[in-house]
C-alpha cells in the first residue's frame, strides 16, 4: 500500500491547523477524509512559504488533512509531484505547477513536466 509519509490525519479546521502546523515553512499536504481508518486523498498541494496559511484556504471544503514541512520550496514541489503521481487525486486535474520563477523538473522519471 502506498503511503503519503505526511503527518496526520487531522481535522481540517482553523483551530486544528493552528494547533498542529505552527511553523511558517514551505510544505506539502494531502486533503481528504478518513473512512474506516483509511485516509482517502482527494487533493494534494503545497505552499512555497507558509503551509499553515495555505491549509486555511480549504477549511470547509475537506474533512481531514495531512502535512509535512520541507526546508525549501523545491523539496515541497518535489513531494507534491510524488503525491500527485502516487495517488492521482480526483480534485487535481492537472500536474502541480512549478514555484513561480523556477524551472524545476518533476522528480518522477516517467514525467516530462
Amino acid at each position: 500500500m502506498i503511503t503519503t509519509n505526511l503527518y496526520g490525519p487531522y481535522e481540517l479546521t482553523a483551530k486544528e491547523i493552528d494547533r498542529v502546523v505552527q511553523n511558517v515553512s514551505p510544505g506539502a499536504y494531502a486533503l481528504g477524509k478518513v473512512k474506516e481508518g483509511v485516509f482517502y486523498v482527494s487533493r494534494i498541494g503545497r505552499s512555497d512559504n507558509d503551509i499553515n496559511n495555505r491549509l486555511h484556504d480549504y477549511v470547509g471544503d475537506y474533512v481531514h488533512f495531512k502535512y509535512r514541512y520541507y526546508d525549501t520550496k523545491k523539496a515541497a514541489f518535489e513531494k507534491e509531484c510524488s503525491l500527485y503521481h502516487d495517488f492521482e487525486p480526483p480534485d487535481n486535474v492537472i500536474h502541480p505547477d512549478r514555484p513561480n520563477g523556477t524551472y524545476y523538473s518533476c522528480p518522477i522519471s516517467s514525467c516530462d513536466y
